[in-house]
C-alpha cells in the first residue's frame, strides 16, 4: 500500500501549447526532467495516448546511480489532463491550465513507502522547478 498523494505545482510563463510539447515531447523531456543539476536524463520515450507506455532513464552524471522511471497512461486530455499508472502501480494525476500567457500545472502523486514524504515532494517539486525553467527559456 502507497502513501499519501502529495502534490507539487508551478505556474509557468508560457502558453498551454508549448508547455504541453515541452511536456510530452521526448526531446524536450530529457532536457529537464532530473531534480538537480548533477544528474540528467539520458534518454525518453512517450507513446502519449491511453495504453501507450513511457519511460525516463535519470543518471547521476558521474555515473554512480541511475533508474528508469516508466508507466502507462490511464487518460489523456490534450493541453487539460495527464493521468498515469507507474511502473510500481502509484497513480499520478497532471492538470494543466491555461492563464492567459501562462500555464498553471499541478501534480498530484502516490508517495511510496521507502522514503520520507517530505524528500519525495522536495524531489518532484525540483523536476517541476527544472521545468519551468526550462520552459521559460526556450
Amino acid at each position: 500500500m502507497f502513501g499519501t498523494k502529495l502534490n507539487v505545482q508551478a505556474n509557468v510563463n508560457a502558453p498551454i501549447e508549448k508547455v504541453w510539447e515541452f511536456w510530452t515531447a521526448p526531446e524536450h523531456i530529457t532536457q529537464w526532467c532530473f531534480a538537480s543539476p548533477d544528474w540528467h536524463t539520458p534518454k525518453a520515450d512517450n507513446d502519449l495516448r491511453v495504453g501507450g507506455h513511457f519511460s525516463t532513464r535519470m543518471e547521476a552524471k558521474d555515473g554512480s546511480f541511475g533508474f528508469d522511471f516508466g508507466g502507462v497512461y490511464d487518460l489523456i486530455e490534450p493541453m487539460k489532463t495527464i493521468t498515469y499508472t507507474l511502473d510500481d502501480t502509484r497513480k499520478v494525476e497532471i492538470h494543466f491550465t491555461s492563464e492567459d500567457i501562462s500555464t498553471q500545472i499541478v501534480q498530484q502523486f502516490e508517495a511510496e513507502g521507502e522514503n520520507p514524504e517530505e524528500m519525495q515532494q522536495a524531489g518532484w517539486q525540483a523536476i517541476m522547478d527544472s521545468f519551468k525553467a526550462y520552459a521559460e527559456r526556450q
